[in-house]
């Protein structure tokens, strides 16, 4: 429950008084862990609590941010971690599952029914990784994602068989390394946005997915929003804020 919503129902129901209730409204709205400051009230403002990016950090520091989102939040997301980081979760907090492919871990308390809606599209096989981080975002917002998997422009036939598909989606996330050319394609086949996911696959003239961000970014097709390259945590979100103003979600 958001806190502000939390501290407004104690005071309709008696629990404090007025002046406990500015008091409340005063303190800060995160817990501050001195290495971090864990911004409880991002989902009051987002739509969702805040998410672990676990690269650079040390295991103690992730498990201790885990378990301050825990005290206010029944969904936790971390990415970019392995199984040894998931083994100390797990010591600490038992319902967390580990997505290998995806490298990241969940906590999921709260009995959700998926929504449909997102559509993933992936050039390559090499493109899983990002695309398994796709899938696990959504599903811890509330999202189910259809998985149109290696239909890159080396085969485009792969992909004209799932054209109907495509124009179901509310909104399409594009993943694609090498030359990055078909968030392009895929744009211009339907009507629906599109969201491209340029990856670091691909060989030495790649340059890591450089040449992939920058196709994307100069396409012809209107209606495609770029995030940064193997960023499938950002192209998620982005996704689901869209599929939450499409319900109604204020």
């Amino acid at each position: 429950m958001d806190r502000i919503k939390l501290i407004l129902d104690q005071y309709k129901n008696h629990e404090i008084d007025y002046d406990q209730v500015i008091k409340k409204l005063k303190l800060p709205m995160y817990d501050d862990l001195f290495f971090a400051k864990v911004d409880h009230d991002r989902s009051t403002r987002t739509g969702f609590s805040e998410v672990i990016f676990g690269s650079g950090k040390t295991s103690f520091q992730i498990c201790k941010i885990a378990e301050s989102i825990l005290q206010k939040s029944r969904r936790l997301l971390i990415t970019r971690v392995d199984i040894n980081i998931y083994n100390q979760i797990k010591a600490i907090i038992h319902d967390a599952k580990f997505h290998e492919e995806a490298s990241c871990i969940t906590v999921n308390r709260d009995q959700l029914v998926l929504s449909p809606g997102i559509t993933v599209v992936s050039a390559g096989t090499s493109d899983m990784n990002v695309v398994k981080e796709i899938e696990i975002t959504s599903e811890i917002m509330g999202y189910q994602s259809e998985l149109i998997l290696d239909v890159g422009v080396a085969g485009i036939h792969r992909l004209l068989s799932h054209v109907d598909i495509l124009n179901q989606a509310k909104v399409i996330i594009v993943v694609a390394g090498m030359d990055g050319a078909l968030p392009s394609v895929v744009c211009g086949l339907v009507k629906r946005p599109v969201i491209a996911v340029p990856t670091s696959v691909g060989y030495g003239a790649n340059f890591g997915g450089i040449s992939a961000l920058l196709t994307m970014l100069n396409s012809c097709a209107s209606g495609i929003a770029v995030v940064n390259i193997d960023n499938g945590y950002g192209a998620a979100d982005l996704a689901c804020r869209i599929m939450n103003v499409s319900a109604g979600d204020d």
